[in-house]
């Protein structure tokens, strides 16, 4: 990469921050929301946690450039000259924010030659933190401790563990489903999906809706290094970044990798 690679633990720490900045939110009785253009929510929640980021990722990294999902409006004019960049989801699951299930996180990637080669995803209200980097076993932090974690494989015979998304399922997942041998399907919001399949609590997340580059490029980093793989339903090819005007995701499986 052309520029240097920050230590990791100075991203978990302003994710774990930005996540505070959240709950302080989450904690309130009541708290506003507003629709975004294409009629998904914003809170104040989503705001407070993109300025902290965006605003200590540019003290400790000044040379690389932060795209964030309330910055989005930064043209594939710029971005296409970009080789390294921040990409930031300041809170992904708005919509489980707003239910106060806990199933929302706080998601900080490092993209390098369109690949997530660092990624920090940290669930604020369950007190979990997910960590990847390229060439390193990937962890998860917990308030008891961290130990590294590895995707599995399904065995033959075995009952598929399938994640899916807890507010944006339909027929498509229900197609996949009918094409399993026995599986139980367990609902889950944000990129905690792809957390569980990076730690082996499921088998596959396939995704067959539309999702956003943020939405997925710091698990995209934790799977890697938990030895699972994010790959293009259509392709069969690992998913990449910042390659087209378009910042949407084509449909993926996450698994582990064959």
């Amino acid at each position: 990469m052309s520029v240097n690679k920050p230590d990791i633990q100075s991203i978990v720490d302003i994710a774990v921050d930005a996540g505070q900045a959240v709950m302080q939110i989450y904690q309130q009785d009541v708290f506003e929301q507003q629709f975004k253009s294409d009629q998904s929510p914003l809170t104040a929640a989503d705001m407070a946690a993109h300025r902290l980021i965006v605003d200590r990722l540019q003290q400790l990294t000044p040379e690389i450039p932060v795209l964030s999902e309330e910055s989005k409006d930064k043209s594939w004019e710029l971005r296409q000259s970009w080789q390294t960049y921040w990409l930031v989801d300041p809170l992904d699951g708005t919509k489980e924010f707003i239910k106060r299930n806990g199933e929302f996180t706080v998601n900080i990637a490092l993209i390098d030659d369109h690949q997530p080669i660092l990624g920090v995803v940290h669930a604020p209200d369950l007190l979990q933190t997910w960590v990847g980097e390229q060439g390193r076993p990937a962890r998860k932090i917990t308030p008891e401790g961290e130990q590294e974690i590895e995707a599995v494989e399904l065995q033959k015979g075995q009952r598929c563990i399938v994640v899916g998304s807890r507010s944006h399922a339909g027929d498509t997942l229900q197609s996949f489903l009918d094409g399993l041998e026995s599986y139980q399907l367990l609902s889950v919001g944000s990129s905690l999906k792809l957390c569980m399949v990076a730690e082996g609590k499921a088998h596959i997340y396939p995704r067959l809706g539309l999702t956003s580059e943020w939405d997925t490029a710091a698990a995209h980093a934790v799977v890697n290094s938990a030895g699972g793989e994010v790959i293009s339903q259509r392709t069969n090819l690992p998913l990449v970044y910042n390659t087209q005007d378009s910042l949407l995701n084509p449909f993926f499986i996450v698994q582990k990798k064959s």
